[in-house]
């Protein structure tokens, strides 16, 4: 008989089980692939979207789409996770002379727990190596999106009562945030900061959730479903406060079930380390999770 007694609450999800992608618009495709691919090292789905006017970028169990369009700039930042700092500085220095005359730009941090990097439109992206979240290898741990100051408590709660996502209020670099469970190692972050907030351009988040029908029903009282996709799928825009009914914060929820045809779509994830000076057969693929060494 085991004896060891376990914190099972560590192990809650809550109702949103995998924030699976952030769209963005992009003005150019080949820019684009320089800065997610060659850049920042992830890869490129070999088997969706595979024209010129939009790629979907495979990192561990997330993706980037990026379809051609207005380019779109998230309010906040995203956060990502790479195997190494150092063979991202390596990658970034190499595009950097493709990328000039954009708004791309990167720092590492004095205590080299992050690396901070811009896209040539102004995206936030905050580079954690391998570890730092749980086993997660390669991913997207978290979006922390810029909200106005005093929204974060009824943000929580409108997660909590009509996603049926837990959460909880938090300092977040500094600052007060409410931290929404998104997935196993994942997390959607409204971090209050002082001064307006920009316009929303329109990006969208897609999330999978177990409960389908019950965040449904209260979004449709609230009269909050903003897109009746198809029987998998509806999305949501508008957060609001549900006592007073005031918006606090727009963003684009793709909503989604767990019957929906992509979920649990394997994603290849390339080794960016592999080169063909240095090619080592039978590498080429990255694990997107380390082993448990619990």
């Amino acid at each position: 008989m085991i004896k060891k007694k376990f914190d099972r609450t560590k192990e809650d999800v809550g109702n949103i089980i995998k924030l699976e992608h952030l769209n963005l618009c992009v003005e150019d495709q080949l820019t684009a692939t320089v800065f997610y691919v060659q850049g920042l090292g992830f890869t490129r789905d070999p088997y969706m979207m595979t024209s010129i006017n939009n790629m979907w970028i495979n990192l561990g169990r997330s993706q980037f789409h990026l379809p051609t369009g207005k380019p779109q700039v998230l309010r906040g930042r995203t956060g990502l996770v790479v195997s190494s700092h150092k063979s991202l500085i390596d990658r970034l220095k190499f595009v950097r002379k493709q990328l000039s005359g954009t708004k791309f730009r990167y720092s590492a941090n004095s205590e080299k727990k992050f690396v901070d990097v811009w896209c040539p439109y102004g995206n936030r992206f905050r580079c954690h190596e391998a570890g730092s979240f749980g086993n997660m290898r390669v991913g997207m741990p978290y979006i922390q999106f810029d909200v106005q100051t005093g929204s974060v408590k009824s943000i929580l709660n409108f997660y909590r009562k009509i996603m049926h996502a837990p959460g909880k209020l938090a300092k977040w670099d500094g600052m007060k945030a409410a931290i929404i469970q998104a997935g196993n190692d994942q997390v959607l972050v409204f971090r209050e900061q002082s001064g307006p907030v920009e316009k929303y351009d329109g990006h969208h988040i897609q999330i999978y959730v177990t409960n389908f029908s019950g965040p449904y029903k209260k979004l449709q009282k609230h009269n909050l479903v903003s897109q009746e996709t198809n029987e998998y799928q509806y999305r949501f825009v508008n957060i609001i406060d549900l006592d007073s009914e005031d918006l606090l914060f727009k963003l684009d929820h793709e909503v989604r079930s767990m019957s929906h045809p992509l979920y649990g779509r394997h994603l290849i994830n390339r080794d960016p380390d592999q080169t063909i000076r240095g090619f080592v057969d039978g590498y080429e693929a990255a694990p997107w999770l380390q082993l448990n060494k619990r």
